[in-house]
C-alpha cells in the first residue's frame, strides 16, 4: 500500500480463487464434470492475479443545483449533488482485476476457459473493491457509505468518467487502468466511482427500472426520484 498526500494506492492485494464461490457463480457443485480443468485454471489465475486499486479524499464544494465540485473538478448530476448535500468530503476510487489477469485471459483460446476466466476476473475486481473499502475505513473511519458510478444512471452518464479520471491523474496508470475514447475502461473488469458518507443510504439500483439486471442489489423505487431528487434543495 502506498499513501501519498491525497491518494492511497493498493498494488499488492492478496488474491486467491474461492472455489466454492466460483462454483456458485457457475451454478455448479463439487460434482462438476470439468472440475479438474476448472481447478487448473483457478490455480493459474491465483498465481498470476494481482488486483489493484486506489482511492483519494476530496473536499466537497456545492456549486449548483445539479453540479458538485470535488477538489476543483466539477461533476454534473442532480442525484450526486443531492446525495452529497451536507458532506464535506468524498472518496473517488478506481479498482481493477489487474493487467496480469487481463493478459492471461486474453491468451486463452478455449471458450469454456475464457468464460471461467471472465468470472475469475470479476472475483478479482470484487477483491480489489473490498480491499479498498477496508483501507478507507481503517484510514478515515467514515460512517455509513454509499457509492455512485458514472454510467449507472442517465442522470450521471458515462462521459462523466473524464472528470473523474482527471482526479486520478497518473495514479490510474500506476494500477494499469486506461480510459478509452468511449469512456470505457481497460481492463474491462474495472470499476470507478465516488464513495460518500450518508445517513439515508443509497443504491444506484433504486433508481434503475431495468428488471432483468443480474447485478441488481436493491428493488427499483419508482417514487424515490421525485421524493428525494425532483424538488429544489
Amino acid at each position: 500500500m502506498v499513501t501519498e498526500t491525497s491518494f492511497t494506492i493498493l498494488d499488492d492485494i492478496p488474491f486467491s480463487v474461492d472455489i466454492p464461490e466460483l462454483l456458485r457463480r457457475l451454478r455448479a457443485d463439487s460434482t462438476f464434470v470439468l472440475m479438474d480443468d476448472l481447478l487448473q485454471v483457478a490455480r493459474q489465475a491465483a498465481d498470476i492475479g494481482r488486483p489493484k486499486g486506489l482511492y483519494r479524499i476530496c473536499a466537497v464544494e456545492h456549486t449548483g443545483d445539479a453540479t458538485i465540485t470535488l477538489d476543483g473538478v466539477t461533476f454534473r448530476s442532480r442525484i450526486l449533488r443531492v446525495n452529497l448535500e451536507g458532506a464535506y468530503r468524498a472518496f473517488p476510487f478506481l479498482a481493477t482485476c489487474g493487467l496480469e489477469l487481463e493478459a492471461w485471459s486474453q491468451a486463452l483460446d478455449d471458450p469454456m476457459r475464457m468464460f471461467w476466466a471472465d468470472i475469475i476476473k470479476e472475483m478479482a475486481l470484487h477483491r480489489s473493491i473490498m480491499a479498498l473499502g477496508d483501507a478507507l475505513v481503517a484510514m478515515y473511519r467514515p460512517g455509513e457509505r454509499a457509492v455512485m458510478n458514472p454510467g449507472s444512471l442517465p442522470d450521471w452518464p458515462i462521459d462523466e468518467q473524464r472528470p473523474l479520471f482527471s482526479l486520478f491523474g497518473k495514479a490510474a496508470e500506476r494500477i494499469g487502468v486506461e480510459l478509452t475514447a468511449s469512456c470505457l475502461m481497460s481492463p474491462v473488469k474495472s470499476v470507478s466511482g465516488i464513495w460518500f458518507e450518508t445517513e439515508k443510504g443509497f443504491v444506484n439500483c433504486q433508481l434503475c427500472p431495468r428488471e432483468d439486471c443480474p447485478n441488481r442489489r436493491a428493488p427499483h423505487d419508482p417514487h424515490l426520484f421525485n421524493a428525494r431528487y425532483g424538488k429544489s434543495l
